[in-house]
């Protein structure tokens, strides 16, 4: 599994928009063959800080997401929305093993 942890700052104005665009997008990411998990998680004290945990089977699989025209939509869409430039860490899984998840 290869994993990346996308942290968004979003417009405090922007906080319902964004979350909206973020759902489309993470409910049509999970439909990708190569996409185990698409999560859109939300900072408790402070809403307008978000984390997309993103899981792909392949390394090869985040460069295939970034070609469809549901993220593409999201990316454009988004881009005003955010009060810094958006960041990512990536990571390798250790556990559950990768045969393990659904």
């Amino acid at each position: 599994m290869f994993i990346v942890h996308v942290f968004v700052h979003v417009k405090p104005d922007q906080i319902d928009s964004f979350t909206n665009a973020s759902l489309e997008n993470a409910r049509n990411s999970i439909q990708e063959q190569g996409v185990a998990r698409f999560d859109v998680i939300q900072q408790q004290d402070d809403p307008s800080r978000f984390v997309l945990v993103e899981v792909y089977k392949t390394p090869q699989d985040p460069a295939r997401h970034k070609e469809t025209a549901h993220y593409q939509k999201w990316r454009d869409t988004v881009a005003d929305m955010m009060a810094e430039p958006r960041s990512s860490i990536k990571y390798t899984n250790i556990f559950p093993a990768e045969n393990e998840w659904d």
